[in-house]
């Protein structure tokens, strides 16, 4: 199951990445692309399910580091955005001129993500009296609802996250996962007491990181980013680029300290232990899909999809070889292995098809599950299964042992993955 020469039609991904990608995108039934808006594809059951273990990964950080789920309203009234962009246009200006923020005015100039938001302004057949969009992200969503929630220190850090969809008009060419207009988002929102406190959420949020993207077995570069490439509401950036094979990157999360500029927009304070009010200090962190795509690019081979196996929805797969007048139920054995495996925690697919097993091996193969048991007469003679890595090597697993071999191949699969 590792590097062959490609097959049935699969351009090759050393040759032509950009014609390999989509092609695996679709094939392994990640997403629909034939949704009648550009860049709004259908996530399908496979792909859907490697995005909510994902999301698990990310949802068990969050209630390690003490964070609370929360879900805004997708729509945002307009006058938000206009003090979005006068906000962001007059930090982005200090940071260029070198001075404080404080010291410059809200310009009319557009900074934030207006020319890139979708608009709703009509309700039926009246227009609205003020007009809504959906959100890009969620700062101003969020922000309107911090000074209602913060009174007293004893009320920080606020650390709260969510994950929905979002929206932004991308003009450029789209591409599953790595440019769509709407967004699977995960966004992380923080307010502090202090610089200081919000400088250690912001190490704690790259200490996330390191732990995700070990899970999804990605090599990454963590850089604070330069004056011209820092959100513009952000005192200052940190972003994560996954490097893909080719050795060009992908951001797949960011980080952005606020410091206390976004409180001051939005009155955001509380009152410290002078009884004095202070604005609070607030950080960001994002990541998106983007994941997913990063996932697909740097371990898919010429023959599909290689999926970590953190985050495959099915870890073994177990084809049973089916023939008339076997003398024993081949199948009957696979489901049995399959409730062992279960029982323990992996996540098990048996194929019973009535297919020859070349074509199921290259359904697996597309889509990338790390383990294939192949189970027949002989093997069920010699107690054991015939195993397939998915990133190259056979060897047969005893069946007394079979849950812990598989953990076993699976750790070392996920070593491989990270050592390319």
């Amino acid at each position: 199951m590792g590097q062959r020469k490609a097959k049935r039609g699969i351009p090759s991904k050393s040759e032509n990445f950009n014609e390999w990608y989509p092609f695996i995108v679709e094939a392994a039934e990640l997403v629909d692309k034939r949704y009648p808006i550009k860049g709004m594809d259908v996530w399908r059951p496979y792909g859907w399910k490697t995005m909510k273990l994902i999301d698990a990964l990310t949802h068990a950080e969050m209630e390690r580091t003490n964070h609370e789920e929360v879900n805004f309203p997708l729509l945002i009234p307009e006058n938000l955005l206009e003090k979005e962009n006068a906000l962001v246009a007059r930090l982005k200006r200090a940071r260029e001129e070198g001075v404080d923020p404080d010291d410059l005015r809200d310009e009319e100039e557009e900074g934030g993500f207006k020319k890139e938001v979708y608009w709703v302004k009509h309700a039926g057949d009246n227009d609205l009296d003020i007009p809504m969009f959906l959100r890009p992200t969620s700062e101003t969503a969020m922000y309107t609802m911090f000074p209602l929630w913060i009174r007293s220190h004893k009320d920080l850090p606020l650390k709260l996250y969510q994950m929905v969809n979002t929206f932004r008009y991308e003009t450029k060419q789209t591409r599953s996962f790595i440019r769509v207009r709407e967004i699977h988002f995960f966004e992380a929102h923080t307010a502090h007491a202090d610089e200081e406190d919000a400088s250690r959420q912001i190490a704690e949020d790259l200490e996330i990181v390191d732990r995700l993207m070990h899970d999804l077995c990605l090599p990454i570069i963590k850089a604070k980013r330069p004056v011209w490439d820092t959100f513009p509401g952000a005192w200052y950036t940190i972003g994560i680029d996954a490097v893909m094979p080719n050795g060009r990157t992908l951001q797949v999360a960011s980080c952005h300290h606020y410091r206390d500029q976004w409180a001051k927009a939005f009155d955001v304070t509380y009152e410290n232990l002078e009884a004095k009010q202070t604005h609070c200090h607030q950080t960001t962190y994002g990541m998106s899909e983007r994941l997913l795509g990063a996932v697909v690019g740097m371990h898919g081979d010429e023959n599909g999809l290689i999926m970590p196996p953190k985050i495959a929805p099915f870890q073994v797969v177990i084809c049973p070889m089916i023939r008339k007048n076997l003398e024993v139920d081949t199948v009957a054995v696979a489901h049995e292995v399959a409730e062992q495996l279960k029982a323990r925690g992996l996540r098990v697919k048996v194929d019973d098809r009535d297919l020859h097993p070349g074509q199921k091996y290259y359904d697996w193969e597309i889509k990338g599950v790390p383990l294939r048991l192949d189970i027949g007469p002989r093997d069920i003679a010699q107690g054991t299964a015939f195993a397939a890595r998915r990133t190259g090597g056979k060897e047969p697993l005893p069946m007394d042992n079979i849950v812990d071999e598989c953990y076993r191949v699976l750790g070392e699969i996920s070593d491989e993955l990270r050592s390319r």
